[in-house]
């Protein structure tokens, strides 16, 4: 393919770089798809040419060197010595693609087979690009090369005109004018005279060669008039454009990078202390060829024996340092086969300082909890999800740094589910959670009472609620029949039915260390309490946590502070976006991240919306967060109550329920306090909601109670309890009596 003189592109004969945006591994065998013995093998270190270097564009593609003033060579080029490489054992299907002096491959590593798809993605993408480039701009080029192009019709006809008048004889003239010498000026003058003369002939000449040229294309077809005007307008505009401006700009920008090879990685390794080069038992070895992957370049390097995958992750600065690139554009990654061998992969740029774009549950289509949620992209560029059932999640950093911004995330995923029920707290009481209100079964928003109720009243109840529903959940679990509930776990088929009353529910608490620190001691103590009960047992029945704070530690005193100890440290997953220091980090990601080498302190403060996951999966990535503003979360909710709405599960204070009744619904009241019992006697009722709901049961009697109930239609049986029949109720029975009295509704 002929490329274009504005565009950088491949020469026919030279081999290509297969890079995309910098690094460049050259003429290095593929990576081997053989047995892990022969992938293991050592590879050799494939020394550069020196010589004039190729130009290559910021996608890796090397193309006829047009203005090199901009490289930098950043290595030495390799000496005579240097030329010959040290002899190594090579993989049996390697062993042919060794490299001689002064030799290249025959398929260039770009072709082989393990770059092949990269490389026919990348060009693809590459020209994709300038096209569409160039397509939006044509209007815009047009309208450039018609007005050089009049400017061009005067630049040359000024040119005419000097030549004609015989400028550059002035010099002369003013010269003998100097030098008091009348005789040469009279001669210049003269023969200026006579070149004149000729010169206005050949003009005339051409102005009436131009007159009938105009005639004769004025009466062409008008085809044939455009065809002209196609081939003389660009080069009339080319004389006419400014000196060092091209009317067409170029689509790709080529821009400096360090070109990658294996001396280049052994140096780094090196000086990172991993290794010695000239002890045989330190040596640093390739268990495969360098080759492109994403955005970047990768390899397996196998360290020597004692060294292990910790040793290079605590070196990693060390190893960034050695490349000569950011840290941010290394990463490490486990090798399963063996414990010494890593993957390291270097990004061409920085990868967390391009934003991952908009969620892209801005298509607000109905979403699925039991299907992970999109969290954003990794350093390779790679889609990051998060499956949220069965865990509890905790989301830490410093302020402004997106910490409520990734919580939402998850929450407008679930939102968008219409059979998850959501309930929603704020300690802190920013706008950025109130729209939640839209679809949430419970929310408050900071300590401020409202017409809704005192906030801390409604937190506080529905964490009574949440436990009271969590106990009730493995009771009915464990007694529904085998070919509906196979292991007693909740099922997508259970959760969304609602004559099981059990849907999936996600509680969110931003800024959770609030509601640690009330004032109020034995509020603390009962709220401490509670959410340690739901951080460690209600994810299994079916009931989500996701916590954000900025104060991971030294929160509350005495057993308040141990209680939140134990809160934090039982979130399963953890997302830690920037933090003061690694300690905070290590609260957020666990203990023990800092020395698998995670620390989210080192994140740069230009990073926004960049955090580590830690306990998602087997990996820790780090992540670039989908963005949802303010406008991009209110059109979600809008969307997801219109979905709660077709599928009738709009609820609680969405729905338009009070979150503290004034008026007592006695069976529902009596429901909550059924924990893991199937029956209870009347004066267990009777304490319990007195405890709970002092606002209607304060002096509740067993006597009282037993009355309100029976009269509802709840029978007064036998309760077997500490080894005694009580009278009492059954739990069955309350619910036989609500769903009656609905009905009848």
């Amino acid at each position: 393919m002929t490329q274009p003189p504005h565009e950088p592109g491949h020469q026919p004969g030279n081999t290509p770089v297969a890079s995309l945006n910098g690094f460049a591994f050259t003429d290095q065998p593929s990576i081997q798809t053989g047995p892990p013995e022969a992938r293991t093998s050592v590879l050799p270190a494939v020394p550069e040419e020196s010589g004039p270097q190729e130009e290559t564009d910021h996608r890796g593609r090397r193309s006829a060197a047009r203005d090199t003033s901009y490289e930098i060579e950043l290595d030495p080029a390799p000496t005579a010595v240097d030329a010959v490489p040290v002899p190594v054992d090579l993989p049996d299907d390697a062993a042919s693609e060794t490299v001689k002096e002064g030799r290249r491959p025959i398929i260039p590593s770009a072709l082989r087979r393990a770059n092949l798809a990269v490389t026919v993605k990348t060009t693809g993408a590459r020209w994709a690009h300038i096209t569409g480039f160039h397509t939006v701009r044509a209007p815009w080029y047009l309208a450039k090369m018609l007005w050089f192009a009049i400017v061009g019709v005067f630049r040359l006809i000024g040119r005419q005109l000097r030549w004609w008048w015989v400028n550059e004889q002035y010099a002369l003239l003013q010269q003998a004018a100097t030098d008091n010498d009348p005789a040469m000026w009279l001669k210049l003058h003269r023969e200026g005279k006579a070149t004149r003369r000729w010169r206005g002939v050949v003009l005339a000449g051409q102005l009436i060669a131009l007159a009938v040229a105009a005639t004769v294309v004025a009466h062409l077809e008008p085809l044939y008039q455009v065809v002209i005007a196609a081939g003389l307008v660009p080069v009339l505009a080319r004389y006419g454009r400014p000196t060092g401006t091209p009317i067409i700009p170029t689509a790709v920008v080529t821009r400096r990078y360090r070109r990658l090879n294996s001396d280049i990685v052994l140096r780094a390794y090196y000086a990172a202390g991993l290794g010695h080069p000239d002890r045989p038992n330190l040596k640093i070895e390739f268990g495969t060829a360098m080759a492109r992957e994403g955005s970047g370049s990768k390899v397996l390097v196998n360290l020597p024996y004692g060294k292990t995958f910790a040793d290079a992750l605590n070196a990693r600065e060390k190893i960034a340092s050695g490349l000569d690139v950011a840290l941010a554009q290394v990463t490490l990654s486990r090798d399963p086969e063996s414990h010494r061998s890593h993957w390291l992969w270097v990004a061409d740029s920085d990868p967390l300082a391009t934003p991952a774009g908009r969620t892209p549950l801005l298509a607000c289509k109905p979403t699925d909890i039991w299907q992970p949620a999109p969290l954003g992209l990794d350093e390779r560029g790679n889609a990051v999800t998060l499956p949220m059932m069965w865990v509890s999640i905790l989301v830490g950093a410093q302020p402004r740094q997106g910490k409520s911004f990734t919580a939402r995330l998850l929450a407008l995923y679930a939102a968008l589910d219409p059979y998850v029920r959501l309930e929603v707290f704020d300690g802190k009481g920013s706008p950025d959670w109130r729209k939640f209100a839209l679809v949430a079964h419970s929310c408050s928003f900071g300590f401020t009472p409202t017409r809704d109720g005192d906030p801390l009243e409604i937190f506080v109840q529905a964490l009574r609620d949440l436990k009271a529903d969590v106990q009730a959940r493995y009771q009915r679990l464990s007694e529904l029949p085998v070919d509906v509930c196979p292991e007693g776990k909740l099922t997508r088929q259970i959760a969304r039915d609602p004559q099981y009353g059990m849907p999936v529910r996600l509680v969110v608490i931003d800024e959770c260390q609030e509601y640690f620190d009330t004032g109020d001691k034995e509020l603390n103590k009962e709220i401490a309490a509670l959410l340690v009960y739901l951080v460690k047992v209600a994810p299994a029945a079916g009931v989500i946590v996701l916590d954000a704070t900025q104060k991971p530690g030294g929160v509350g005193t005495g057993d308040t502070a141990t209680a939140f100890t134990g809160f934090r440290d039982n979130h399963q997953v953890r997302i830690a976006l920037r933090t003061g220091s690694w300690q905070v980090s290590d609260l957020v990601l666990g203990s023990g991240a800092y020395s698998e080498g995670f620390d989210s302190s080192t994140l740069l403060p230009s990073y926004k919306g960049v955090g580590i996951l830690r306990g998602a999966s087997d990996d820790t990535p780090t992540v670039r967060f989908h963005l949802a503003d303010a406008e991009d979360a209110e059109k979600i909710l809008q969307q997801a109550r219109k979905l709660r709405e077709r599928a009738a599960t709009l609820s609680g204070m969405a729905a338009g329920q009070a979150a503290v009744r004034e008026v007592r619904d006695v069976l529902a009241d009596v429901l909550t306090v059924f924990q893991a019992e199937s029956g209870l006697p009347w004066a267990v009722i009777a304490a319990r909601l007195s405890e709970r709901i002092p606002e209607h049961y304060a002096d509740l009697t067993p006597e009282a109670i037993s009355a309100q109930v029976r009269a509802l239609g709840v029978p007064s049986v036998d309760i077997k309890r500490d080894g005694k029949a009580l009278k009492g109720a059954r739990r069955t029975a309350v619910q036989t009596a609500i769903t009656r009295r609905d009905n009848a509704a």
